[in-house]
């Protein structure tokens, strides 16, 4: 798939669970680029006062943030994703894209999830488990570079993004938004093939431009390394 230069509505409606650094940073991308952002996290809406003072977002309890979004974003720990009310992003509009930027750390943080240690991708356990579809990116980039380098399009060396999903109105407009951040926007294939971009592989924490994460994505293997293993 190649991208073509599009653009998204100044003005959308962005649901984020998840105020972590990649939740955290992108309400203050995404803010400050216009667009109207409802952010929770595992907590009280008062616990996101000074983030709502800094960015202008609206702090939400977790099941209100996707309401009438037109955009829902999920950046919680993997593990506990399960904790999630059910339902918890179908209020958004009909047809938003759900995007997922979350990576399994079995030693790190997460502990054994045995389907995830059986092969499944991370992304199809959580639209599993969201019960919707989802858009997986935003999981391999450290969060201080999506916060200070996004580019223009067109200039040399911008960073790209692997963006992995089914085709259609909804990747498009996970394609438009991060261009607007700054991206350049990579097709990662449908999501079961979103291993391509897990935690170990070769697009993984790199900063490469299009060409290079194309090249990444392809050479990547099915075998989770060693210490993104449960131990």
């Amino acid at each position: 798939m190649v991208f073509a230069a599009a653009s998204v509505a100044a003005d959308m409606r962005i649901g984020i669970i998840g105020a972590g650094y990649i939740g955290g940073t992108l309400t203050r991308r995404l803010t400050a680029l216009g667009h109207e952002v409802r952010v929770a996290n595992s907590r009280a809406p008062e616990t996101l006062a000074e983030l709502a003072a800094e960015t202008g977002a609206t702090p939400v309890w977790a099941r209100e943030a996707a309401a009438d979004a037109d955009v829902v974003i999920v950046s919680i720990p993997q593990k506990n994703t399960p904790d999630l009310e059910p339902g918890i992003v179908s209020s958004a509009k009909p047809g938003a894209p759900v995007i997922e930027t979350n990576n399994y750390y079995p030693q790190q943080r997460d502990g054994r999830i045995e389907a995830l240690e059986d092969g499944t991708p991370e992304s199809v356990w959580v639209a599993g488990l969201l019960g919707t579809p989802v858009y997986k990116v935003f999981n391999g980039i450290y969060w201080k570079h999506l916060l200070e380098r996004g580019k223009p399009r067109g200039t040399e060396g911008r960073i790209a993004l692997p963006i992995a999903g089914a085709d259609g109105p909804g990747k498009d407009t996970v394609f438009a938004l991060v261009d607007e951040l700054g991206f350049d926007p990579v097709d990662g294939g449908p999501l079961e093939e979103s291993w391509r971009q897990q935690p170990g592989t070769p697009v993984y924490g790199k900063d490469y431009d299009a060409e290079r994460t194309r090249r990444a994505l392809a050479e990547a293997t099915r075998e989770r390394p060693e210490e993104f293993r449960a131990a």
